[in-house]
C-alpha cells in the first residue's frame, strides 16, 4: 500500500483541529444521529450489494468520481474533470489528489501515518472489472455492457483484465465504450462504481464487505463497530466520521452514525415513535402529519397490472387488450390522495434527465389507450377464442398496505359496467403476495415496477430480469436500443418508444405512480433519500435539536 508524505498527514490533522473548534450547538454540524437500517446488510461490498440496508451504509462508506447532486445533476466527486471523446466512446476521468483510503488499523479512531493511503485510478479499474467478472455475479453487470469487451467478458471469451478499463496513471481513469452512452456518466456516480483496492480486498481472504474489518474507507464515514446476531437483540453498526476524507467537495455534517438493526418496519416506526431514530423510510401508504414531521415523497414506483402468462383466459391477447382499453384513469384520478398518481405511463417521475423529471419532458397521456366500445370488442372476441361465454369470477392480487385500495374499486366497477364480469381485489400480507407471485398463483396482479438504479434503462430492464415481467419482453430485448443513445434528445425518444412498445404489448397496463417516503423529525435538515435504491444519505445531514 503506497502512502503519502508526511505533510499531507499534517494538514489532515490540522483540518480535524479546525473542523471541531467550528462545531457548535446553533450550527447543526457535530451531531450523533441515532439510524435504523431494515435488517442486516448484506454486505458492504459496493460492487456487489443491492439491499436497502447495505445500500445506505455503502452510501456514507464510500465515495465516487460522479455524483447525483440535490437538483438531479450528474457533477464531478473524486473526480476533478472529465473529457470525452468527439465520438463519445472515451471517457477520461482525471482524480482528485485528496481522496484517501482510511483504515483504522489498531481501532484507536485516531488518523496515522500508516492507516491512509490515495484512492488512484487502478482502484476504480479493479473495482469495474469486478463488476464485470461473470465469477463474481454482480448485480449490476449488465449496467456496465456498454464497456468495451464486457459482452466478451460475460461470454467467457476474454478475462476481466482485457476489458477496456485502463489506469493511465494514477490519477487518470480511461474508460472505452463500444458505442456512446448517454447515461454513462450517471452509471460512474453509482455505487458499483465506486473504487476497491486490490492489495486490500485480496488481504481480506473472501471477506470483503462481511464484516467491519473487511471494509476500508474512502468516504465521509468509515465503519468502527458492526454487531449483528440472528438470535439476538442490540444489533448495531456504528460508523464515525472520516477525517481523512477532506477534500473540498462538501463538508461532512454529522459526527457519528449509530444504526440499529432492526427486524421489520413495524419494529421501525416503534423505535421512531419512541424518539429512538431521527428518520425512516417506507413505501407503505403515508400515516405520518407533514405538520409534525417532515414527510418528502418521491414517485418512484409505477403500479401495474400484469397477467399470468399460463392462465386460462389471460393467456389471451385480447382479453388483456379489453383490460388495458377498459382503465378510464380519469375517474380514478378524481378519488385519489397524494400518494397514488395515475399513471399512463411506464417510466416513474422520481427518473431523471439533465436535472428534470423525465415525465415533465415527456408527458405519458399520449399513452391513454381508454376506449369503451373498443375494450367491449376485444373482450367478446377474446371470449370467444378461449371457448366461454362468461368469465369465472376473476380477482386482482394486491399487497396489502402498499395501496389505498379504494382507488381499484372505482377501477373494479368500471370494467364490471363494461364487461358485465365481476373482477373483485385479493388483499394479502406481502409476504403471501411475493409467495403467490413467484408460484403464479394469480390470474391478474397490481405489480410495484421500480428501477434498481434511478435510471429508464433500470426500468425497462425490469421487464427482461424479473421472471414475472418475462413474458412481456417474450425474449427480446428491450434495453439493448437504450444503452446505445448519443444524446438526451435520441434518449427521450428511446424511452419513449420502448413504453410504448410495453403498453401495446398489454402484458404490463400502467395504473398509478406510488411514492416512497422518507419520514424525519422536524429538527432535521438535508438527510437525502435515493428512492430506487432506498439509500439514506446522512453526509450533510444538519441537526438543531
Amino acid at each position: 500500500m503506497k502512502k503519502t508524505p508526511l505533510i499531507i498527514s499534517v494538514m489532515i490533522l490540522a483540518a480535524m483541529i479546525t473542523g471541531c473548534g467550528n462545531e457548535d450547538k446553533g450550527s447543526g454540524t457535530g451531531h450523533q444521529y441515532k439510524a435504523v437500517l431494515n435488517g442486516n446488510p448484506s454486505s458492504l461490498d459496493p460492487q456487489f450489494a443491492d439491499d436497502p440496508s447495505s445500500n445506505t451504509v455503502i452510501k456514507n462508506l464510500y465515495s465516487g468520481i460522479m455524483r447525483v447532486d440535490a437538483g438531479g445533476n450528474i457533477v464531478c466527486c473524486n473526480a476533478e474533470s472529465y473529457t470525452v471523446s468527439t465520438d463519445g466512446t472515451v471517457y477520461t476521468f482525471n482524480l482528485r489528489d485528496d481522496n484517501f483510503w482510511f483504515f483504522d488499523t489498531n481501532d484507536n479512531d485516531v488518523i496515522e501515518e500508516d492507516e491512509y493511503f490515495p484512492v488512484t485510478a487502478a482502484d476504480y479499474v479493479f473495482a469495474l472489472r469486478r463488476v464485470l467478472d461473470p465469477k463474481m455475479k454482480s448485480p449490476y453487470a449488465q449496467d456496465f455492457s456498454c464497456v468495451k469487451g464486457a459482452e466478451l467478458v460475460e461470454r467467457g471469451l476474454i478475462p476481466p483484465s482485457d476489458a477496456e478499463i485502463y489506469a493511465a496513471d494514477d490519477r487518470t481513469l480511461v474508460i472505452v465504450l463500444d458505442e456512446p452512452n448517454t447515461e454513462f456518466l450517471y452509471l460512474m456516480s453509482t455505487p458499483a462504481a465506486y473504487p476497491c483496492n486490490e492489495e486490500f480486498f485480496d488481504s481480506t481472504k473472501g471477506r470483503y464487505g462481511l464484516d467491519d474489518r473487511s471494509v476500508m474507507s474512502n468516504g465521509a464515514f468509515f465503519v468502527r463497530q458492526w454487531f449483528f446476531d440472528p438470535y439476538g437483540n442490540n444489533n448495531i453498526l456504528y460508523m464515525k466520521r472520516n477525517d481523512a476524507d477532506w477534500s473540498e467537495t462538501y463538508d461532512i455534517n454529522p459526527a457519528l452514525l449509530s444504526f440499529s438493526i432492526e427486524w421489520n418496519e413495524e419494529d421501525i416506526r416503534a423505535q421512531f415513535k419512541a424518539d429512538n431514530t431521527e428518520c425512516f423510510t417506507t413505501s407503505n401508504r403515508n400515516p405520518y402529519n407533514p405538520k409534525k414531521y417532515i414527510v418528502d415523497g418521491t414517485s418512484a414506483t409505477t403500479l401495474g397490472l400484469i397477467f399470468n402468462p399460463e392462465d386460462r383466459y389471460f393467456s389471451n391477447e385480447n382479453l388483456r387488450k379489453a383490460i388495458a382499453l377498459g382503465v378510464d384513469r380519469e375517474k380514478m384520478a378524481k378519488g385519489l390522495n397524494s400518494d397514488l398518481k395515475v399513471a399512463y405511463g411506464i417510466i416513474p417521475p422520481a427518473v431523471n434527465l439533465s436535472g428534470r423529471s423525465y415525465r415533465e419532458l415527456v408527458s405519458d397521456r399520449s399513452f391513454d389507450l381508454f376506449d369503451r366500445e373498443e375494450a367491449q370488442s376485444c373482450f367478446t372476441q377474446g371470449k370467444n377464442e378461449v371457448g366461454v361465454e362468461t368469465l369465472e369470477a376473476v380477482k386482482v392480487l394486491v399487497c396489502g398496505g402498499t395501496v389505498d385500495t379504494s382507488a381499484l374499486h372505482i377501477l373494479t366497477q368500471d370494467w364490471q359496467s363494461i364487461f358485465g364480469t365481476y373482477i373483485g381485489i385479493d388483499e394479502v400480507t406481502e409476504e403471501e403476495y411475493s409467495k403467490r407471485i413467484e408460484s403464479g398463483d394469480y390470474s391478474i396482479a397490481l405489480y410495484p415496477l421500480k428501477g434498481e438504479l434511478g435510471y429508464g434503462t433500470s426500468v425497462i430492464a425490469q421487464f427482461e430480469r424479473v421472471p414475472c415481467l418475462q413474458y412481456v419482453a417474450d425474449g427480446e430485448e428491450l434495453t439493448s436500443v437504450l444503452r446505445k443513445c448519443s444524446d438526451t434528445n435520441a434518449l427521450v425518444e428511446a424511452y419513449t418508444s420502448a413504453e410504448r412498445g410495453i403498453i401495446e404489448r398489454y402484458g404490463f397496463i400502467p395504473v398509478f405512480y406510488k411514492k416512497s417516503y422518507l419520514i424525519a423529525n422536524k429538527d432535521n435538515e438535508q438527510i437525502y433519500y435515493d428512492p430506487f435504491t432506498e439509500a439514506v444519505d446522512f453526509r450533510l445531514a444538519l441537526n438543531y435539536s
